[in-house]
């Protein structure tokens, strides 16, 4: 089978295609044939060193395909899986391939009229966006919430969820054409860094408050002005660092600038059991379904474009999802 490795961490050049043996499930795995797999920061960070792991290994964290087989005594059933079903999986090295050998309890069904490229959305990017506005802060009608990098994968539907739960959402994007996004996904107010002070803008259209919350996924270019945007006992949500990690922080800044709360959130924490996974995958796949989400695919790319999908993703070329298909 096609695979895409990673035999020495580096830049989008380490990405290489190699014919790998086709993986063989154990007892409580099942073997899947890949139709789509998404593609994640997280494969960045991987593939970069920055997140470790021995090599030679085969990039991805995401997909969703076909049961073409169970390992010996695998109750598929018991589940609510059956052979030739269609699942969608996530947090399981791999998925950059034609197949992928995964335990069978975090295979999660996926509904009738969803499509496989759609049901990647729903896993790191929808279940990210589900746990930030449910759970790590849990957005109330009438919070102000600042979103930054509105316009990607996670952005857009935090601004979605964030609307939906009431709130007012102020967001950061880079450009025109971002702007013109945040806003058709409902952002009340947009913010181009390019062009403007987002530390400023917020403080002039809260009055000078602030906000309870900001979502960061952007990291080290934004976490210093994230803070002075919270008022007294905010929450800085750190979920990510696509511009890089965050510096060391002496910690009692948090309260000089208003007692700050800090937390550096992982959908791993979120989804630590099949009940919480199913119900969490469930209610973002429901939406989907329901066409209460809008899906932005922002790009479609075959196993052999790997090195260009990474550099499309990490140069912020793109907005919306992209997916890898074998």
């Amino acid at each position: 089978m096609n695979a895409v490795v990673v035999e020495q961490v580096g830049g989008p050049e380490v990405l290489h295609v190699k014919d790998l043996p086709k993986p063989e499930p154990r007892s409580g795995e099942a073997l899947i044939k890949i139709g789509a797999a998404g593609v994640n920061y997280i494969d960045i960070y991987y593939r970069t060193g920055l997140y470790k792991r021995d090599t030679p290994f085969t990039v991805g964290q995401e997909g969703a395909g076909t049961i073409e087989a169970a390992g010996d005594g695998t109750d598929l059933g018991k589940l609510g899986l059956k052979l030739g079903g269609r699942v969608v999986f996530t947090y399981l090295a791999g998925t950059y391939a034609d197949y992928a050998v995964v335990p069978v309890e975090k295979l999660i069904p996926i509904p009738d009229g969803v499509s496989f490229a759609d049901a990647c959305v729903a896993m790191v990017q929808g279940m990210t966006a589900h746990y930030l506005s449910h759970d790590t802060y849990s957005v109330k009608d009438g919070d102000s919430v600042l979103i930054h990098a509105a316009a990607g994968g996670v952005g857009q539907l935090l601004v979605q969820m964030a609307k939906m739960r009431g709130a007012r959402v102020i967001a950061t994007v880079g450009g025109d054409d971002k702007v013109k996004l945040a806003r058709g996904d409902g952002a009340d107010d947009v913010i181009d860094y390019n062009t403007q002070d987002f530390e400023a803008e917020v403080k002039r259209l809260t009055g000078g408050k602030g906000v309870p919350v900001v979502y960061d996924g952007v990291g080290k270019t934004t976490f210093e002005k994230s803070l002075n945007c919270l008022r007294p006992r905010g929450l800085m949500v750190l979920y990510g660092t696509s511009s890089g990690p965050v510096p060391p922080f002496d910690l009692s800044q948090l309260g000089a600038k208003g007692s700050l709360y800090i937390t550096r959130p992982t959908i791993v924490n979120y989804t630590s059991t099949r009940e919480e996974l199913l119900a969490r995958a469930g209610a973002v796949l429901g939406m989907i379904k329901d066409r209460k989400l809008r899906i932005r695919h922002g790009g479609e790319y075959k196993l052999s474009d790997a090195q260009r999908a990474h550099r499309d993703l990490q140069d912020r070329k793109t907005t919306g999802k992209l997916i890898l298909t074998p």
